[in-house]
């Protein structure tokens, strides 16, 4: 007989007498066991980040509007067109991993605010949203401020005649 079975045959093999302990499941009453945070996966599209990120950009003082002149342009005639709406992802782009994402944003800020203020507030806010919201690690958050909206210019984006 080899060594390492004479020494199971010999270690008493312990059982529980309690019936109680052999009707209970493991894992602490849960069905499958485990922790249920952890029994799938989450993924979660760039458009989503991207719409939380232009949201909390376009919630600080200063910022006057998103994207780029050709972009809003674009924007403000599909905005025109009977069931269509407004882009609240237009300036930003979002790549996203499976535990991080960064983000581009393009805005355009009001006359006679800080530029570097409104970029840091926009920053703040951007990052806050986004790890809030997704749970994702923001690794960087690039803003180009592609214009500056004079009080006495016209907004590109017409008001609906309909009211």
């Amino acid at each position: 007989m080899s060594e390492t079975t004479q020494r199971n045959q010999s270690e008493p093999s312990v059982k529980s007498s309690s019936s109680e302990d052999q009707r209970k499941p493991s894992g602490g009453g849960r069905r499958g066991g485990g922790d249920p945070s952890v029994r799938g996966r989450t993924t979660i599209a760039d458009g989503v980040v991207e719409k939380i990120a232009g949201l909390a950009a376009r919630d600080v003082l200063g910022v006057h509007a998103m994207g780029s002149g050709m972009s809003r342009t674009f924007g403000a005639v599909r905005d025109r067109v009977p069931g269509g709406t407004k882009s609240v992802s237009r300036g930003v782009k979002a790549e996203v991993g499976e535990v991080q994402t960064a983000l581009d944003l393009e805005i355009v800020v009001d006359y006679g605010v800080s530029i570097s203020d409104v970029a840091r507030d926009v920053r703040e806010n951007v990052i806050s949203a986004v790890e809030r919201m997704t749970g994702l690690e923001v690794v960087e958050v690039n803003i180009a401020v592609s214009d500056v909206k004079l009080p006495d210019e016209e907004d590109e984006e017409p008001e609906s005649r309909l009211q």
